[in-house]
């Protein structure tokens, strides 16, 4: 009875040991075939990416700036009478001493002519007087003639030489007034429009334009820089010339020049510092009165981390990216921004050199989701502002 009894027991607890086998066989097989589903049903997020990499980038400095000419004349008439020449075209480039306007010389040339027959006569005098005065000093020293003769003698001499210098005046002021007539180039520029033709009457008390001369090449730039850069700016000009850069929105960079001046105060209504920088402008990108902006290169943060901007995304606790690891999933880094420029962000620290990182489509991806870059890798470009190499 009792062998009996423990055969039963001992196929009952047989009996439970395979179904407790079969239950978790069957419950741990689910939970896989569950996480295979779950694997096989999640879409990779398609992403486009660019690599981190180390450049050497400049700190700018930007600002708003108006383009001046190197030097500006506006042409005048010194002296009256009718233009009867003009020697040069109309937005024509013209060097130091070119001749520009004549003025008929005629009047001129006749008062140079006689004063200067004034002076022959008056010193012809001067010899006979001279002559007469000689002979009155000896005889009113013997007692022949009286001395008044000898005095009256000496003041004409004098009277004579007044007069020669007074020709002498007219002559100077004659040949000045022939100098003015023929107008001339005051220094290399390029010629506007003529406010004048040839048979018009100028006179120098009405102050005519004729015409402005301009010189662009090479040429200035003025622009503003907030206060609080003021220091630095001193400091590394102080060092040697700093490089700066006018572009505009349209056609980009227009030229590169050197900061010639820091103005001696700051501008108290805006709070700025103005500067002047100098351009070549051999290829006369930059024109007279032309608005620019102004990049003012004070440093270059030598082998920074550099991500594209786009890659940059902001949250409550700071500023952070995407970065996709080798196998292909998304990882969400806390970032330290640095200086942003020109479509380049410097990264501080949070991303490594040669790490991807999602600039396109990264607003739907989240921590540890799988991605499927659509285009190649690529590599954040130095813009054409910046130095090269």
């Amino acid at each position: 009875m009792k062998r009996g009894l423990l055969t039963k027991a001992s196929a009952v607890a047989a009996l439970a040991v395979v179904i407790g086998g079969a239950y978790l066989f069957l419950q741990h097989n689910g939970r896989d075939r569950t996480a295979a589903a779950a694997a096989a049903g999640q879409v990779a997020i398609p992403v486009t990416v660019a690599i981190a990499q180390k450049q050497n980038v400049p700190i700018y400095v930007r600002g708003i700036g108006t383009v001046q000419a190197f030097n500006m004349a506006v042409i005048r008439t010194r002296v009256d009478g009718e233009i009867v020449k003009v020697s040069f075209q109309e937005g024509q480039d013209v060097k130091a001493g070119d001749p520009l306007f004549q003025i008929d010389p005629r009047p001129f040339q006749a008062a140079f002519d006689q004063a200067q027959s004034n002076r022959a006569q008056n010193e012809a005098k001067l010899v006979g007087a001279q002559l007469d005065l000689d002979r009155y000093v000896k005889t009113s020293a013997k007692g022949y003639e009286p001395l008044q003769l000898r005095d009256d003698q000496r003041a004409r001499v004098d009277a004579l030489k007044g007069l020669i210098a007074a020709d002498e005046a007219v002559m100077q002021s004659a040949r000045l007034n022939l100098i003015y007539a023929d107008i001339r180039a005051p220094f290399d520029g390029r010629t506007g429009t003529r406010q004048v033709d040839v048979g018009n009457l100028v006179q120098a008390s009405q102050a005519t334009s004729l015409v402005s001369i301009t010189q662009i090449k090479p040429i200035y730039v003025n622009f503003t820089v907030p206060q609080d850069v003021n220091d630095a700016v001193r400091r590394k000009q102080a060092a040697g010339p700093l490089t700066v850069v006018a572009s505009t929105s349209k056609d980009g960079e227009l030229g590169r020049g050197t900061l010639s001046v820091i103005d001696n105060r700051i501008d108290p209504a805006t709070g700025t510092l103005r500067l002047k920088a100098t351009f070549e402008n051999t290829d006369e990108q930059l024109w007279p009165g032309q608005f620019v902006n102004v990049r003012l290169q004070l440093s270059t943060q030598m082998d920074a981390i550099t991500v594209p901007r786009r890659a940059v995304m902001e949250g409550s606790s700071g500023y952070f990216c995407y970065v996709v690891r080798p196998d292909g999933t998304a990882e969400r880094r806390s970032i330290e921004l640095g200086p942003v420029q020109d479509g380049i962000a410097v990264i501080e620290r949070g991303v490594k050199a040669d790490e991807k990182v999602a600039i396109e489509g990264q607003f739907r991806l989240s921590d540890g989701v799988r991605t499927q870059i659509i285009e190649p890798a690529v590599k954040n470009e130095p813009t054409k502002a910046d130095p090269k190499g």
